[in-house]
This record gives structure tokens, sequence and C-alpha cells, in this order.
């Protein structure tokens, strides 16, 4: 199976367009490209019921983490202009390719 490519990188701030988190902000911990899903921190929390290993020093319980979204319901948040936007590429001056906002023109990669 070929990977899916998504715009929205590690350390991006998204916004949740669909499901019980719409309109939280997060920013994204991981990407998995094979299944195009994120995981956003703070944001499409599960429980989880661990049991005690004492061998690895967990303590059991109910724990609570982030489950992962599709890339399909959030939307990268511009760190210029504060809105959500799709995302557009360009190619600079000096050769590099860059991701850009659709709203303001302005560049997102750092």
């Amino acid at each position: 199976m070929s990977r899916l490519q998504t715009p929205i990188r590690r350390n991006d701030t998204v916004i949740i367009t669909t499901g019980k988190d719409r309109g939280k902000k997060g920013r994204v911990i991981k990407v998995v490209t094979e299944k195009n899903r994120l995981i956003v921190e703070g944001v499409n929390l599960i429980k989880r019921h661990t049991r005690p290993n004492p061998a690895k020093n967990v303590k059991g319980g109910i724990v609570s983490r982030e489950a992962s979204l599709h890339a399909s319901n959030v939307q990268l948040v511009c760190p210029e202009c504060g809105a959500m936007t799709r995302i557009g590429r360009k190619v600079l001056a000096d050769g590099r390719k860059v991701r850009t906002c659709r709203k303001c023109e302005g560049v997102v990669d750092k």
C-alpha cells in the first residue's frame, strides 16, 4: 500500500472541524502517514484500562490518553494570520519548497 501525503506535519497547530471535539485547537504530536491519521495534543481523549506491571514500573488504573484522528477532520491554523486555512505550495527564490497559507499567502514553514 502506498503512503498517503498529508500537508500537516508534526508540531503544527490545527483546529478540529468535525466530531465531539469540534472547534478545539491543538498541536500535532504524531503523524501516521500509512493510515492518514494524526494524534493531536489534548484532543480525542480516550480512557485506557491498564494492568499494573511492576517490572516496567507501570501503575494500574484508568489512564486518559489521545487517540488518533483522520487528517480530513482537521485544518491547519496559519501562524501569521491565525485563521484556519488550506495549504498551498510555493518555490522560493533560493529554491526551497515551502507550505503557504491560502488566505494571507504567508509562509507556514519556519
